[in-house]
């Protein structure tokens, strides 16, 4: 059971990356996670888009926000 319910929220989070988030959060959470190959830091990010590793952190503070907020909602 627990490798299905794994399996149920993966998919879930892949659909929620998708309709959620914009290209660059999208590009930014799946290279900060290893969605990607291996997951790279803020500073390899931020070196790959050519921004700082700041607006890096910003954006993907705010991409897990939101993706927060949509199994918050589902969960209802």
């Amino acid at each position: 059971l627990d490798d299905l319910d794994l399996k149920i929220n993966a998919e879930k989070l892949y659909r929620y990356i998708r309709e959620s988030l914009d290209d660059r959060e999208q590009e930014i959470i799946e290279w900060r996670y290893g969605l990607i190959g291996d997951g790279l830091t803020q500073r390899e990010v931020a070196k790959k888009l050519n921004i700082s590793r700041s607006y890096v952190s910003r954006i993907e503070k705010k991409a897990l926000a939101k993706l927060r907020r949509q199994f918050e909602e589902d969960d209802r």
